[in-house]
């Protein structure tokens, strides 16, 4: 209490002071004798000098001034008295006449000819013109001869604290890290004032906070807004509206203040893990879903904004692990779950998933309050669908004799419907497949018989396709390819590969071979063709040639 009186007394008593300060030299001015000074009793002296002695030293003898003041704003009744020209020559009986030149002379500054008095006729503004620069002389009033060299001086215009300060660069916007420490800094700002920072305090600003506390605190002399209040988090509340004052006069009574704004935005941390929105999904897929189908999406929430909340999804655990897979959709942040290898539904008819969704950026001054990651647990269900008949082999390959007998069965395919319905199943031939319709089948039972002759001569592989399709639902159809080998029986007769004709000379010599004959056959027996040549019965006794087989 007694600290807040005495300031109060100062903020009463400084304006007088320096209204007394500055009046007083314009009301009262002590002459300052500037001429030679001569001892006492030297009139002798005196006389001895001459004409052109005394007037060097006339000009020895300079003005009598005090240095002038006027303060700003000051209006009045009256022009106000700024100061009094005087010279020691001056006796006092009218024979000097003061004149004044320069900065504002006769219009803001007028001064008595005779009494040396300046008197300031405008209110003045110490922000537009600080100093007024002027010169004085003394010349005399009849003759109008200078009596002393020009002088220049100077008029200071005195400051008085009649501006406010200024926020020239305001309104602010900064930002800081949620869950900064207390002290972190914020940003800061500047106020100006236009008044004298050199004279008083009319330009000495402390500043303070109007709006904003407790979260933010200013530091009075240098403006830095900092940090008032630890673990300020952005998801509670993500930006503050702070108003700023500057206050001159040192922060007293009766100082002039003027405000500015700081809107401060909390930036992002990542200080929250992604947390799924429940905690078990339902999914349910048909076994004929293609691979790489999306099935399902899952969600992780995260409270954070940006980078700090993207997560990554993994299956860590379950029956499916191999089946499924679960990827991030980079757009919604969401967990795709899709098919990664054939579903089916007679097989197993439904899977069990642990999913975990884990950020992909930690900040490690948060990991103590982790962990950053959350779990969910997924069950899919496999619908059955309706699946073309499936046949007992990929491919068939049936052997028949080609002497086999038309309507003969030379082989069987089968097939079954994979549906829990088990629809019956019809067997078909693609005759674009049988052109010259060489087979049938049996449409029940799969049992595929000759409809034509077979000539393993003339074809020896036949290649066909069967159809089997579901009676229930005929646009379910399957076909599996057949390849039929005829196999070759002894159906046909040796021939000679040529005609010959022999020719013998007369003196042939028994044992002489005059011919060598080959024959061939169409069929083609396991181990190869053996043939045995003979002569003709009516040759049999004729006892000239013989013929054998060449080993």
């Amino acid at each position: 209490m007694p600290e807040r009186l005495t300031e109060m007394l100062m903020d009463t008593w400084t304006p007088l002071i320096i209204l007394w300060i500055t009046v007083l030299p314009s009301i009262y001015m002590t002459p300052m004798n500037q001429s030679q000074v001569l001892p006492s009793g030297s009139s002798t002296g005196l006389k001895r000098l001459t004409e052109e002695q005394r007037v060097l030293n006339r000009f020895k003898r300079g003005w009598v001034w005090n240095q002038m003041f006027v303060l700003e704003e000051f209006s009045g009744p009256e022009p106000i008295l700024v100061g009094r020209l005087h010279t020691d020559l001056d006796p006092g009986s009218s024979k000097i006449k003061y004149i004044l030149s320069g900065d504002g002379a006769g219009t803001i500054f007028v001064i008595n000819d005779k009494t040396g008095d300046i008197h300031a006729m405008k209110r003045l503004d110490r922000e537009e013109k600080a100093e007024y620069t002027l010169t004085a002389q003394a010349v005399d009033r009849d003759t109008n001869k200078p009596l002393e060299p020009p002088s220049e001086f100077i008029i200071k215009v005195q400051d008085i604290n009649d501006n406010a300060p200024e926020f020239v660069d305001g309104p602010y916007h900064a930002t800081v890290p949620e869950m900064s420490v207390v002290g972190t800094f914020v940003t800061k700002v500047t106020a100006t004032d236009a008044d004298d920072p050199v004279y008083g305090n009319s330009a000495k600003l402390v500043y303070s906070i109007l709006e904003g506390q407790p979260y933010f605190s200013i530091e009075p002399h240098t403006a830095i807004i900092k940090t008032a209040l630890p673990n300020m988090d952005r998801e509670a509340k993500e930006e503050y509206f702070v108003v700023i004052q500057a206050k001159d006069m040192g922060g007293h009574m009766g100082g002039l203040s003027g405000t500015t704004t700081v809107t401060i935005t909390l930036t992002d941390v990542n200080d929250n893990p992604p947390k799924f929105a429940q905690s078990l999904y339902h999914f349910s897929v048909t076994e004929d879903v293609a691979l790489g189908e999306p099935i399902g999406r899952v969600k992780a929430n995260d409270l954070d904004i940006g980078e700090n909340a993207k997560s990554s999804y993994d299956i860590i655990e379950g029956d499916g692990m191999d089946i499924f897979e679960i990827t991030t959709d980079a757009q919604t942040q969401d967990g795709i779950i899709r098919v990664r290898k054939p579903l089916d539904f007679e097989t197993k008819k439904s899977y069990t998933l642990k999913v975990e969704a884990a950020n992909v950026h930690i900040d490690p001054r948060f990991i103590s309050g982790g962990p950053f990651k959350d779990t969910a647990t997924v069950k899919i269900v496999v619908e059955d669908a309706d699946e073309p008949p499936v046949f007992s082999s990929p491919t068939y390959l049936l052997e028949v004799h080609e002497n086999a007998a038309v309507n003969s069965v030379i082989g069987q395919v089968t097939a079954h419907d994979p549906d829990v319905s088990s629809s019956p199943i019809r067997f078909s031939i693609d005759r674009h497949t049988d052109l010259e319709r060489q087979f049938n089948i049996n449409a029940e039972d799969g049992k595929i018989t000759l409809a034509t002759p077979l000539d393993r001569e003339t074809n020896t592989w036949h290649n066909i396709t069967i159809v089997a399709t579901e009676t229930r639902n005929h646009s379910q159809v399957s076909r599996v390819p057949v390849a039929i080998k005829v196999l070759d029986v002894n159906d046909n007769a040796p021939e000679f590969a040529s005609e010959h004709e022999a020719f013998l000379c007369e003196n042939g010599k028994p044992g002489q071979v005059i011919q060598i004959v080959s024959a061939i056959d169409k069929d083609d027996p396991k181990n190869g063709h053996y043939f045995l040549y003979s002569l003709l019965p009516e040759m049999v006794n004729n006892p000239n040639f013989t013929i054998k087989k060449n080993e």
